[in-house]
């Protein structure tokens, strides 16, 4: 496959009377090495479609192309550029520019909590752009990779931030380190049997979102391993969409 030179979105909207005034920008996981979109993508945004919320699909730039100068920015780059398109174009799709969410699985997950906490703008967008925030106003994070320490997914922080990284990088990519009480309001669901991403990941976010006072919610399922599919059938796991769905709700929907 070519490298990706820009990113792309793909929009899953509503009708248009269905549609409420929330979106979610959903970043697909694959490690920083690749992007897996049917099951953890393209899926999640038709169900989401189903609650009213429009939603876009991130494809973007992996940290391992190699034209990036700063590759650990690369895809920050595009969430944030992803997150200010659709502030400044929502009236066009009839949503509001300020119930823009974020959905990330695994090392989407981690792209997810990077945009909630990394406050500094790297689009280099210039004009009326740079009034646009680049924060969330909400997150959703599915086993997310969080930890680039102990507990974390050798494979995605390789490929972040290479495979000689320095303390220092680990414990600044590492998300629970940067949690803030101006942390939106976030939701993580996890498996405890999960071996890919340690349950720890989600366990030490909700920690520091505690400790700073930041609004969410998490839900640990005893199995399921490293997935959350719109389509599960295991009569625990499948609750997540009653839990995610009903959250979404509770945090306004204007």
């Amino acid at each position: 496959m070519a490298e990706l030179k820009e990113a792309e979105l793909f929009a899953f909207l509503p009708p248009i009377k269905e549609r409420n005034q929330k979106s979610v920008i959903i970043i697909p996981g694959g490690g920083y090495s690749k992007l897996t979109y049917d099951e953890g993508a393209f899926q999640i945004a038709k169900w989401m479609n189903t609650l009213g919320i429009s939603a876009f699909v991130l494809n973007y730039r992996l940290p391992t192309s190699p034209d990036l100068i700063q590759k650990e920015i690369a895809p920050l780059q595009d969430i944030q550029a992803a997150i200010k398109y659709i502030r400044k174009n929502s009236a066009q799709w009839g949503i509001s520019p300020n119930q823009v969410g974020v959905v990330g699985t695994s090392a989407g997950g981690h792209l997810a909590a990077m945009a909630s906490n990394m406050l500094t703008d790297y689009t280099e967008l210039k004009g009326d752009w740079e009034n646009i925030s680049t924060i969330p106003n909400f997150a959703i994070l599915f086993c997310p990779v969080i930890d680039l320490g102990e507990y974390a997914h050798k494979g995605s922080r390789d490929s972040l931030l290479g495979e000689n990284a320095s303390l220092e990088k680990i414990k600044e990519y590492s998300m629970q380190n940067l949690v803030t009480e101006k942390t939106p309001p976030t939701i993580l669901f996890h498996n405890q049997d999960d071996t890919a991403v340690p349950s720890m990941n989600s366990i030490l976010y909700f920690k520091a979102m505690t400790k700073n006072k930041v609004k969410g919610a998490m839900f640990i399922f005893p199995k399921g391993g490293h997935r959350f599919f719109v389509t599960d059938k295991d009569p625990l796991n499948e609750n997540w969409k009653k839990l995610c769905a009903d959250w979404l709700l509770s945090i306004g929907n204007k």
